[in-house]
């Protein structure tokens, strides 16, 4: 290579633009069917267990007596079988990835409270 040629490639380098992006600062926006992290909303899960049942790694543990739900995001390949078996549709699978795990077996877990009873009419409240 000649020391013109590599003055060119110097020179052009100098005033394009870069040929990558500056990551923390530009964000590229994820491509139509990205597969990324699956997301619950635990107000509508019934607890029923076909997303756990369905899922080819077993990442998904459902407990149905203590109202739990929970996901091992090192386990999971985001192949869409819970989101699809689910019969409530509380199941989605979104376009971003989920945040790095810094420890091995740490999972997502989502709890919902059992339901309020409410007091029979008539009787004092509960003091406190």
């Amino acid at each position: 290579m000649s020391l013109f040629a590599f003055t060119k490639t110097v020179l052009g380098s100098m005033v394009s633009k870069p040929a990558t992006r500056m990551y923390p600062f530009e964000v590229r926006e994820a491509f139509p069917g990205t597969r990324g992290s699956i997301a619950i909303e635990i107000e509508k899960c019934i607890y029923c267990t076909l997303c756990a049942r369905k899922c080819p790694t077993s990442a998904i543990v459902v407990n149905k007596a203590a109202r739990s739900w929970e996901i091992d995001r090192l386990r999971c390949i985001s192949c869409r079988a819970c989101v699809e078996a689910c019969p409530k549709d509380c199941l989605s699978q979104l376009t971003s990835y989920s945040p790095a795990v810094a420890i091995k077996g740490g999972k997502d877990f989502f709890h919902h409270p059992a339901p309020k009873v409410a007091a029979a009419p008539g009787a004092a409240p509960a003091q406190g």
